[in-house]
């Protein structure tokens, strides 16, 4: 039978009474203490989830001043998202909505408390420090591993049960510190401690609940051995990673006092080696950063310095908000390759007027305005021509196969469409390519999904839009027609007649003087030879003369007079169907393209504000 000695009656049974003291009487024998100790902890574990205590206050909301730039962030963010939904995937943006939704849910809780987990590997003394901090021996210690399954909270105020809550501690595993200087510290007044499972058990679940604990809260305290202050997986798989929470991170180096001389000094600079190498950002000499340090748990020695750390860093209050932007920095870090162009993209004037060019090469309008041009000049030259070089032109062209009006009636043949199709499909792939150059990829195919969407049935408005692009008599705006027809050859079709200039009929006029001239003269020669007229062959046949020599010299002085005009007009009619083809395809292709580079320079500005205010330097 074991003996009862008197240290067994002053310890306690978890109630806070010494043992067998259970419903206020003695239980004597070592049964029934143990029966009561038993009955206690059942009753413990059953409680409801929320101590009464931790209800006794009401949560306080908005932790971050209102004129912060914290919530500008948020806000940045949160529209950063919303726009680029129709954009991004989802997985893209699910890290930056996590953070969105643990942010709001920080800050419709308490202001006034500072969650700061405990973690560490198997066997760092992580409990035995959360124990030393909080003054009581509140989660188990010894050499079974793992000590600790579930995490343990020690708030030392009330108003921590929504905090708690959200970390899902239940309410058995929730303690106080123990009454002493640790609890009545001025300083912690707001400190919820948690201590967490090992990072490295072999249970999976455990290693979850560090996971998920460790999202939720705002500070960290990491408890390192000499052992395994260098194991890979605390490196790779926690502190590299967070490497951006220095400001909210405590590295401790735990049993120093198994460290003979000056070996604690060379492996803590060790640590700092290795912190340093993690990217994680060292708070020293008044800098931002990680706490890094050295103690002994079990001896006590250090352990007041790191309270007092504590104790500076919760009454600073800004645990949670510096936590958060440290969140909003991460997620903008992972967002910067879907953000974050190479160059300056964007659609230049030169790139427009190169896809104009391409385009009214497509539909021919340097081709155009050359048959313009000589179809003034062939409607010149018949108004303003010699009769007999008219019934020339006129025999020449009947009906032949290859005259001109033939080849006006005839339809493009096929090749030459399948050509002009090809022509500005390659167009719109060109200035969709120098839109997007540059450009993060999803934005990069969302301005060529726009350009191709837009550029369906171009070529057919471009033959449509061709035939309407002037008219004879417009004004130097496009305005409107006098006579309703197109100066523009249509594709395809036989090119309209030219308007006439007002001095053809006078040309018109000239010419027929000279005709005219020619048939008095011969006339009146004919006469003289048949014996009608009296003879005299100088006046008949200088007559005729003048009329056979006035008639070219009228036709070439026309000739030179339209050369200006002819010119012009063809000019007008390339613009007019250049500028037709860019009107189509700035409507259809270059403004949705413009769309989505606003939409992208829109996102890009919200991207800058998110990370104007980094507190991390990403």
């Amino acid at each position: 039978m074991t003996a009862v000695t008197d240290e067994d009656h002053g310890k306690g049974d978890g109630t806070g009474k010494p043992d067998g003291r259970a419903d206020g009487r003695w239980d004597d024998g070592l049964i029934a203490r143990r029966a009561a100790a038993a009955e206690a902890r059942e009753a413990e574990e059953t409680a409801p989830p929320t101590p009464a205590e931790d209800d006794a206050e009401p949560q306080v909301e908005a932790y971050a001043p209102a004129d912060g730039p914290l919530p500008t962030r948020l806000d940045a963010l949160r529209e950063l998202v919303g726009l680029s939904r129709a954009r991004l995937d989802r997985e893209t943006l699910a890290e930056a909505g996590r953070v969105l939704d643990e942010a709001a849910a920080r800050q419709r809780l308490s202001s006034r408390h500072t969650v700061i987990a405990v973690a560490g590997a198997t066997g760092s003394g992580k409990s035995t420090l959360f124990n030393a901090l909080a003054g009581a021996p509140i989660s188990d210690t010894g050499l079974r591993r793992p000590t600790t399954s579930q995490p343990i909270a020690c708030s030392w105020t009330d108003g921590a049960a929504g905090l708690l809550d959200r970390l899902a501690v239940p309410g058995r595993l929730r303690r106080r510190p123990h009454p002493g200087p640790a609890a009545f510290d001025e300083a912690l007044q707001g400190l919820v401690l948690v201590d967490l499972p090992d990072h490295d058990s072999a249970a999976t679940e455990h290693r979850d609940q560090v996971d998920r604990v460790l999202a939720l809260v705002d500070a960290v305290i990491w408890v390192v051995d000499p052992e395994k202050y260098a194991d890979a997986a605390l490196h790779e798989r926690y502190l590299r990673p967070l490497a951006g929470h220095a400001e909210v991170t405590f590295v401790v180096l735990n049993q120093t006092d198994r460290l003979p001389g000056e070996a604690a000094d060379l492996v803590l600079d060790d640590l700092r080696r290795l912190l340093d190498e993690d990217g994680i950002a060292l708070g020293e000499h008044g800098e931002p950063g990680a706490t890094v340090m050295s103690l002994s748990a079990l001896t006590g020695d250090g352990v007041p310095e790191l309270r007092e750390m504590i104790g500076r860093f919760v009454s600073d209050r800004t645990a949670a908000t510096r936590r958060l932007s440290a969140d909003v920095d991460a997620a903008a870090a992972r967002l910067r390759k879907v953000y974050v162009a190479d160059g300056r993209p964007g659609l230049g004037e030169r790139a427009r007027e190169e896809f104009t060019d391409r385009l009214a090469e497509a539909v021919g309008a340097a081709a155009a305005g050359q048959a313009a041009e000589r179809e003034w000049r062939r409607n010149a030259s018949r108004a303003c021509g010699t009769p007999w070089l008219r019934l020339w032109r006129w025999y020449e062209n009947r009906g032949l196969p290859g005259s001109l009006d033939r080849m006006g009636q005839a339809l493009t043949p096929p090749e030459e469409e399948l050509t002009a199709r090809q022509r500005v499909e390659q167009a719109v792939r060109i200035v969709a390519d120098d839109a997007a150059d540059g450009l993060p990829g999803p934005w990069a195919q969302a301005v060529r999904e726009a350009a191709f969407t837009g550029a369906q049935g171009l070529p057919e408005a471009l033959d449509e839009l061709a035939a309407k692009a002037g008219t004879p008599g417009a004004s130097k705006r496009g305005g409107g027609t006098e006579t309703g027809r197109s100066t523009v050859p249509q594709l395809g079709g036989r090119p309209p007649k030219p308007p006439r200039p007002k001095w053809w009929p006078a040309a018109v006029l000239a010419q027929a003087s000279m005709t005219l001239l020619q048939i008095f003269g011969g006339l009146w020669l004919v006469g003289q030879i048949i014996g009608v007229l009296e003879p005299g062959l100088v006046t008949p046949a200088l007559i005729m003369l003048a009329g056979v020599v006035g008639g070219p010299l009228v036709e070439w002085a026309c000739a030179a007079a339209i050369r200006g005009p002819a010119r012009r007009y063809g000019q007008d009619a390339e613009r007019r169907l250049r500028e037709a083809a860019a009107g189509c395809g700035r409507a259809r292709v270059l403004d949705p393209i413009a769309a989505e580079l606003v939409r992208y320079r829109e996102v890009r500005e919200r991207y800058v504000t998110v990370t104007e205010f980094s507190t991390t330097g990403r």
